[in-house]
């Protein structure tokens, strides 16, 4: 009886340790099976974005969208280089003043003209142009065997001609060429130049100016002069050449 018991117990300790060996191997294979590679999560942030890891597109169209992002940045500044300036952002230093909507790009990019530097004079034109010769003569200062104490600037009959700098009017005034014939115009002064402009008809004598406000239009030259290139004139009051400041 007692050795027919020690089997029965024996057989069944047998069978419980059988039994939890396999419940333990099983265990371990569901681990295996449903454990996710070590790559997934990188396969996974990769599919989030719609292609593969072989995939070399995204990188192609980020360098396309770049070049052509830098193609867009290039600008134009030649209305600024025309006048004689140069297109920087408004946070550096000008040593003469800024001009706006010269430059291209930005609203920050202004136009920075050197000191001494006037404005446009004549309407429709870039830049302050000096009349070449014709055959009437030549536009340049101390032409005419150094006779010449103006300098002639190309201006359309009737164009309208602006104040080149901010200064006061100081009263009409008039010159006579060695023909006689009498060029009128008004005088802008202010605390660096006093100029005379001539063969225009003024507006008005008196009162403070700014770069740019309308000063008068220029007189017609063809009635008497046939053939000769439109212009006004710039006399300096000390009889200086105007040249460096135009």
């Amino acid at each position: 009886m007692l050795l027919r018991l020690y089997l029965t117990g024996t057989t069944l300790l047998i069978c419980y340790v059988l039994l939890c060996c396999a419940s333990e191997h099983d265990k371990r294979k569901g681990e295996i099976i449903h454990s996710p590679p070590k790559n997934a999560d990188n396969a996974i942030k990769l599919m989030r974005n719609g292609t593969r890891a072989d995939d070399r597109r995204p990188e192609a169209v980020t360098r396309r969208r770049k070049v052509k992002k830098r193609r867009r940045g290039r600008t134009n500044d030649s209305g600024c280089t025309r006048l004689g300036g140069i297109c920087q952002l408004n946070r550096f230093v000008c040593q003469g003043r800024y001009l706006t909507d010269e430059c291209s790009g930005p609203q920050t990019r202004l136009c920075c003209m050197p000191v001494g530097a006037w404005s446009v004079l004549c309407s429709g034109h870039y830049n302050n142009r000096v009349r070449s010769c014709d055959m009437h003569g030549c536009g340049a200062f101390n032409s005419k065997g150094g006779l010449k104490r103006t300098l002639d600037l190309v201006c359309a009959d009737y164009g309208t001609v602006s104040a080149p700098f901010s200064g006061s009017l100081a009263g009409p005034v008039s010159q006579k060429d060695a023909a006689g014939f009498q060029y009128d115009g008004v005088k802008l002064v202010n605390d660096e130049h006093c100029v005379k402009i001539l063969n225009i008809r003024p507006f008005r004598y008196a009162g403070t100016v700014g770069p740019g406000d309308p000063l008068g239009y220029v007189l017609p030259l063809q009635e008497r002069f046939a053939g000769i290139t439109s212009h006004l004139k710039l006399q300096m009051c000390d009889g200086a050449d105007p040249s460096p400041f135009v």
